[in-house]
């Protein structure tokens, strides 16, 4: 019994230690991937916490900075806006509230100075916004257009210029005068030299054909259309003269502006129909004013003529005839009246057209027929050929506006008669 109890007893101390080992063994490995598990586990907590705590400031300026960088908007990399710039460009910044003044004191001018004050060129921000010279040159420009709008009729306000024509006691032209030849009263008073002088046929002509389309010169109508054709044919030179059509009843009419194109100006000759009332002082009036008085730069000297087809009757105008021959007085027009009275007896209109003409300088024609229609136009034209042309200071210049009387006299030629304008007007004070 004690020898099993031995035998026992040293078998259980001979497993002893191989139990215990065994036993040992499974403890170590479950703690060996307990570890393994607790540190997998301790820095995905890790992480975790790290997302879940908030960063320092620089961190989150640093991140903003990052997130913004990779993905900006495609409006915005094509078209950066002026607080996005880098800090290398920063002088436009300070430049934003100089354009912001510009845009409120440059209210008034047009919207283009602002659009070109408030976005510089990216390629010269550095330098001074190039906007600030053209507000200038454009107010000259808007001044220069306002003048251009006034009507000029004397560029030297002291000097007064007159074109005339000499003849004999056979109504033939004289061509072969000099300043010597001519003395000239203003206000009476004679002057004491002339500052020019010269024959005025190879000087520009300007002429304005003006013709009556009412009822009362139906009859001839078309004859006197076709002779102021031939006329504009034989008087324009190319490159040198020009004219225009007017034609009125009611109103005036431009059916043909400036040219030397005598095939236009045919074409607007034969756009006029007759038909309506006769304002006949309105269409001097604004011939004058409006076309011969603009038809030339202030520095060219020209000649400028009306040739006025009408039987002088008039029932619609708004200014009165006085009023008309004042501005071709002006203008410097001289009027040449052809009547269209058939009838053989003189009207008042044919009285009308002999005032309008020899105030202007001009010379009234009645052919009684057709046929003399044409003659009317050649001795015009030959007239147009034979002019003189004087200007001078008067002694008592002054400007007030008043009108004052020209007289130009043949010396020591008592068989001349000299035909000008009767006077003009001095500028207003």
């Amino acid at each position: 019994m004690t020898s099993r109890l031995i035998v026992l007893w040293i078998f259980a101390l001979a497993l002893a230690p191989i139990s215990t080992f065994a036993g040992a063994q499974p403890a170590l490995r479950p703690s060996s991937n307990q570890q393994s598990r607790e540190n997998q586990q301790s820095e995905e907590n890790q992480q975790s916490e790290e997302q879940e705590l908030p960063a320092a400031p620089s961190a989150v300026l640093v991140d903003k900075n990052n997130r913004a960088k990779p993905a900006p908007p495609p409006a915005q990399s094509q078209q950066p806006p002026v607080e996005q710039q880098p800090p290398a460009s920063a002088p436009p910044s300070p430049a934003r509230p100089g354009q912001a003044a510009r845009q409120e004191t440059d209210a008034k001018p047009p919207s283009s100075t602002t659009d070109a004050a408030a976005a510089p060129d990216p390629g010269t921000a550095s330098g001074p916004p190039p906007a600030t010279t053209p507000p200038a040159s454009r107010k000259s420009g808007a001044s220069t257009t306002a003048s251009e709008d006034v009507t000029t009729i004397r560029v030297p306000v002291n000097e007064v210029s007159v074109i005339f024509t000499v003849t004999d006691k056979h109504n033939h032209f004289v061509k072969n005068l000099t300043r010597n030849d001519f003395k000239v009263l203003d206000d009476k008073k004679p002057q004491p030299a002339l500052t020019f002088f010269r024959s005025e046929t190879e000087l520009p002509l300007r002429v304005g054909l003006v013709i009556d389309a009412s009822n009362s010169v139906r009859d001839r109508f078309k004859f006197e259309q076709e002779a102021a054709i031939e006329f504009l044919n034989q008087i324009l030179r190319p490159r040198f003269d020009s004219a225009f059509v007017v034609g009125f009843d009611t109103v005036p009419e431009v059916t043909q502006d400036f040219t030397d194109n005598t095939e236009r100006l045919s074409h607007g000759v034969h756009m006029l129909r007759p038909g309506g009332g006769t304002a006949l002082y309105d269409a001097v009036y604004f011939s004058c004013r409006d076309k011969l008085a603009k038809s030339a730069p202030e520095t060219l000297a020209v000649r400028r003529a009306i040739i006025l087809l009408s039987d002088g009757e008039d029932n619609q105008s708004h200014v009165t005839r006085e009023e008309a021959i004042e501005m071709a007085q002006r203008a410097e027009v001289i009027v040449y009246p052809i009547s269209t009275n058939v009838s053989g007896v003189k009207m008042h209109g044919d009285r009308v057209l002999e005032r309008i003409a020899d105030a202007t300088g001009g010379r009234a024609f009645f052919p009684f027929r057709a046929e003399q229609v044409a003659n009317a136009f050649t001795e015009i034209q030959d007239e147009l050929r034979s002019q003189y042309a004087l200007a001078y200071r008067p002694v008592s210049f002054q400007r007030d506006g008043r009108y004052h009387s020209i007289e130009i006299l043949a010396q020591n030629r008592k068989d001349l008669h000299v035909r000008s304008r009767r006077g003009y007007f001095a500028p207003n004070p």
